[in-house]
């Protein structure tokens, strides 16, 4: 299998089971990630779904990226836009049918399960490289018009766009708690380790470690 296939899978998978994450953190009810937050929460003033809501919010955002800076926009940009919700919409339904999340220690097994299917996502994702999400497009937009100022550096504006996200889904209802914290602060890490350890190797046959790897870690 040639490279170019291996990147079109990973991107594909990768994209499909962060949709499954998405349900796995609703359904520990213990936090989302910020842009989930803001999804949920625009979703609740319109009583509308994650899985109508997230692709109308990307939309949107897409057509932001394309006019002011379109080279962020891929296949994976796409696919993000038209896999994740309905994804993460039927997953949601199914556990719901599944098992009950009521018990605190079930929350915790269900939101520690979803924090490793995230990072192992988003690195095949990342490692996938055919292009970033349109929301993640925004902070990296952001960052290259304030390069070489003091808060120009991704971390700052990456921060910026995720707090604006948590603001707004918690003054619209999304649960803020412990599973936001946890993916603002530990996912970059875990996530440059499994594409150290998995995506890479998948994808050439060897684990290898460079700086753009390190680099791209920043795009989750």
């Amino acid at each position: 299998m040639n490279i170019k296939t291996k990147r079109i899978i990973m991107s594909v998978f990768g994209m499909s089971i962060l949709g499954v994450v998405v349900a796995l953190l609703r359904k520990a009810n213990l936090g989302v990630d910020p842009f989930t937050s803001f999804v949920v929460g625009v979703g609740n003033i319109f009583n509308t779904t994650y899985g109508i809501m997230f692709p109308i919010l990307t939309g949107i955002f897409l057509i932001a990226v394309f006019f002011i800076d379109k080279h962020f926009i891929g296949i994976a940009t796409i696919l993000n836009l038209v896999i994740i919700g309905p994804v993460a919409d039927i997953t949601l339904k199914g556990l719901n049918l599944l098992y009950d999340a009521s018990n605190i220690w079930i929350q915790i097994v269900t939101l520690f399960i979803a924090l490793v299917i995230l990072c192992i996502a988003s690195a095949l994702y990342i490692v996938g490289n055919l292009g970033v999400s349109s929301y993640d497009a925004l902070s990296l937009i952001l960052a290259e018009k304030l390069e070489g100022k003091k808060w120009g550096q991704y971390r700052f504006c990456r921060m910026f766009t995720d707090i604006i996200c948590v603001i707004i889904g918690f003054s619209t209802g999304a649960v803020i708690g412990i599973g936001t914290v946890i993916t603002a602060f530990f996912m970059g890490p875990f996530t440059q380790f499994f594409i150290i350890h998995l995506a890479k190797p998948l994808l050439y046959g060897k684990i290898t470690e460079t700086s753009d790897d390190l680099d791209n870690v920043k795009n989750t």
